[in-house]
Parts: C-alpha cells; sequence; structure tokens
C-alpha cells in the first residue's frame, strides 16, 4: 500500500494537508488518490480513499465538514456535515473538526488563527478570488472568533500556476473591476493572459491585514506535474480532485 503523500505548510501549527495523487485506490485514469466523485469515477475506490484520508486526522465522516463547492463567495460557520450545503469556504473553532476542500486546478487557501485557535480552509478560482472569497473567510473569523488579520497565519496549496493559465481578456476584466492590480495578468503575445491566482489571493490578503510573512505558497502547479497531481484543465475533466485540509486543536495537541 503506498502512503499518503501529503504536502504540509511550516506556517500552519495545527494538523493539516494538501493531498496529492499518491496513497488510494483509484484506477485510471483517476489512480489513485482521487477524493472527488464528480468526473465519473466509481464510488467504491473514492470512499476508501476518502476513508484513508481522514485516518490520518483520527476522524471519519461525522467529525468533517464539507460541502458542495460553486465557484462562489459563501463562508459557511463550520460544523459536522457531509456535503450537505453548497459554499466554497469554512471557518470553525470546534476543536477536533476537519474542513475540507476540493480542487483539480483551482488554489486551496487554509487559515489558522495562532491566537485564538480558529481555522478557516477556502476554494479559490477565479469566480471565487474575484468575489473576494479568502478576505470574506478572514472577516467571518474576525466576526465569529475575534481574530486579527496581522495573527493569521495562510497556507496556499498546490494549483495551477500562471504559466499554465491562459485566460480571455474578460476573465482579466473581471479582476481589474473588481479593485485587483494588473500585475495579476500577464498579456501572453496571443492575444489572451496568463492569470495568476495566488498572486490575486496574495494581493486580496494583504490588503485585508494579513502579514506578508505569514504567507506560505507552495509553488507546485497542478497542470505541470502529471505524476503528482490531478488537472482539469490538462486532462481536460476527466480526472481526480485533491483535497485540502485542516482541523482545528490546540497548538500543543499537535506537536505531542
Amino acid at each position: 500500500m503506498n502512503a499518503l503523500d501529503l504536502i504540509r505548510a511550516p506556517n500552519l501549527a495545527v494538523p493539516h494537508g494538501f493531498t496529492t495523487r499518491t496513497g488510494g485506490v483509484s484506477g485510471a485514469p483517476y489512480e489513485s488518490l482521487n477524493l472527488g466523485l464528480s468526473s465519473g469515477d466509481n464510488e467504491a475506490p473514492v470512499t476508501e480513499n476518502r476513508r484513508r484520508v481522514l485516518a490520518a486526522f483520527g476522524v471519519d465522516k461525522t467529525g468533517v465538514c464539507a460541502f458542495s463547492q460553486v465557484h462562489g463567495a459563501r463562508v459557511l460557520i463550520g460544523r459536522p456535515s457531509w456535503f450537505e450545503e453548497e459554499a466554497d469556504a469554512a471557518v470553525t473553532d470546534i476543536k477536533g473538526l476537519v474542513l475540507v476542500v476540493s480542487t483539480a486546478d483551482c488554489l486551496p487557501v487554509l487559515f489558522y488563527d495562532p491566537v485564538t485557535g480558529a481555522v478557516g480552509a477556502a476554494h479559490c478560482g477565479w469566480r471565487g478570488t474575484v468575489e473576494g472569497i479568502a478576505g470574506k473567510t478572514l472577516v467571518k473569523m474576525a466576526t465569529l472568533y475575534g481574530t486579527d488579520p496581522a495573527d493569521v497565519q495562510v497556507a496556499f496549496g498546490p494549483s495551477i500556476l500562471a504559466a499554465n493559465y491562459q485566460v480571455g481578456a474578460e476573465v482579466v476584466a473581471a479582476f481589474l473591476g473588481a479593485g485587483f492590480p494588473e500585475h495579476v495578468a500577464t498579456p501572453d503575445g496571443t492575444g489572451r493572459f496568463l492569470l495568476d491566482v495566488a498572486a490575486a489571493n496574495r494581493w486580496l490578503l494583504l490588503k485585508d491585514g494579513v502579514q506578508p510573512a505569514n504567507v506560505w505558497e507552495s509553488g507546485l502547479c497542478t497542470y505541470g506535474d502529471p505524476a503528482r497531481f490531478y488537472s482539469h484543465r490538462r486532462d481536460d475533466g476527466r480526472t481526480g480532485r485533491h483535497w485540502a485540509i485542516i482541523q482545528k486543536q490546540r497548538r500543543f495537541d499537535y506537536e505531542q
């Protein structure tokens, strides 16, 4: 049995991880740790893959907040729920609760407040980024738990990087219309643009008070590494899904 290949951020002192495609039981073209049911894989291997990942965090699905993502900007107050609601982010201060977001090119963003212990997870596709989903996650943490954005540690997981993310002028216009700076998209010489979703979210979070030193980026491209990652764009939609996971616990619980 292949071990899970979980990518962890050095600045998040709570249980968390970004999955890769290693460590599961799905067959081609979803091999092996496909965690999504939306692109044609069979239910049985996906169920086993999910069980394996959750077991690494000491929970089953009753200890998870998972939701159906719709490329919007709704932030849930996290509670145990299994794909019962539509949203693209969640926050919680319930000890032991696992937050999950699913990606296959979009940017997964995890949040940890070391002062209050609250955590958050956001699915930041380009549409959600334009709507400010990352900033709204911060606001929800501040409103509910008293989080100061200057304290928050943030991790950007693997996603499609700008060099492989070509978009049309209408997408760039949406970003500029929402107040994002021009540097989030670069002309590629063909009349189209290369969009840097990570740069857009970094700009948004820094504007909202997150400290630059508190943002960690994996720098890993889902499109560019087929051996390790699924990519919706590269594989024309017939591919698996990764999870970005974070669990609310006290710092000492994680380190013991």
